[in-house]
């Protein structure tokens, strides 16, 4: 199928919907808020290819789109993404013209025709990096210098996204009353698809959250508060966005390279494959759903393939001229 930039089958000139019969906003409300500015991202893609202009999702009548058109977005998300990205975008296509269904906007035949769409194969190697152990010790060193109470928070923080492998989203989210101190475990619920969880904190890393809550008090609510210059602890939940704020600071200050809070569950995953710990009790550690997901951070794979190429013996004559 022959393709363009974008389709323009949709126009925007439609009487606005009311919040809860807009298949956007009921489809993104039924979405963890980590997944759901994801989502409302992919959308936001294929709006534009819809109508040729940037466009606010929430305001397109996307019960239009029908089998040809799914194909063609199908189409055209592939010249541009990954595989996986492709799949998460046709993921929240159909997310929302199932919520058009239900609510009424499109007939079934119509709707089951449009989510006919295959799922796009093929292998990616994840983005980012892994963060080395001694750039770890160099964040922790510096967090620990710190002697406000965010050196401990943030030193709390670090554990979390690369002893525990939380996503931001499950960070943020955690209660003083999921933490068992005496176990180190911790209760993971607010995870994509709901999908409830135990993880642990051994060794520094328990020893960082005991500090933590040594300083910020046993009164209940966010396991992690806010705090402002001056030191001044406030009982308020961090956003996903202050946990990035929060790591370009001391990273910055560690003069560590450049580092996502993605990269520390990256980090996490290939860190405890390579220690033999096999593959499904890491996905479940990570909360993924499939074995298949967890596979895509294991690095056994590269360092066999490195250990391979010093097999082959290639001359080495005098000193090489370019």
């Amino acid at each position: 199928m022959e393709t363009s930039n974008s389709l323009t089958i949709i126009e925007q000139d439609h009487p606005a919907l009311q919040p809860s019969r807009n298949p956007v906003v009921v489809y993104l409300a039924s979405l963890g808020s980590g997944s759901r500015r994801a989502m409302k991202q992919a959308l936001r893609v294929i709006a534009e290819m819809l109508t040729g202009t940037e466009s606010d999702p929430a305001s397109l009548p996307w019960w239009k789109v029908e089998y040809q058109h799914t194909q063609a977005i199908r189409s055209l998300l592939m010249e541009r993404y990954s595989p996986a990205s492709t799949n998460k975008m046709l993921a929240a296509l159909r997310g929302v013209l199932r919520e058009s269904w239900r609510l009424g906007f499109m007939d079934a035949e119509t709707f089951h025709r449009a989510i006919d769409i295959n799922t796009v194969k093929g292998n990616s190697i994840p983005k980012g990096r892994s963060v080395g152990s001694g750039e770890i010790n160099a964040l922790v060193e510096e967090c620990y210098h710190d002697m406000s109470p965010a050196g401990i928070r943030d030193a709390a923080i670090l554990a979390l996204l690369y002893a525990a492998g939380l996503r931001r989203s499950e960070v943020v989210a955690l209660d003083l009353a999921d933490y068992d101190g005496e176990a180190g475990s911790l209760k993971i619920v607010a995870t994509k698809g709901n999908k409830a969880r135990t993880v642990y904190l051994g060794n520094g890393a328990k020893a960082a959250m005991t500090g933590w809550i040594n300083r910020r008090g046993d009164d209940a609510g966010p396991l992690l508060y806010r705090i402002r210059k001056g030191g001044k602890i406030i009982s308020e939940r961090l956003t996903d966005q202050a946990i990035w704020v929060i790591l370009e600071k001391r990273f910055r200050k560690a003069r560590v390279k450049p580092f996502t809070p993605h990269d520390l569950r990256r980090t996490f995953a290939g860190e405890m494959l390579d220690a033999g710990v096999d593959l499904v009790t890491v996905q479940h550690l990570m909360g993924h759903a499939s074995p298949v997901t967890t596979s895509r951070y294991d690095r056994r794979d590269e360092k066999t393939k490195m250990e391979a190429a010093t097999k082959i013996h290639f001359p080495m004559v005098g000193n090489w001229r370019g």
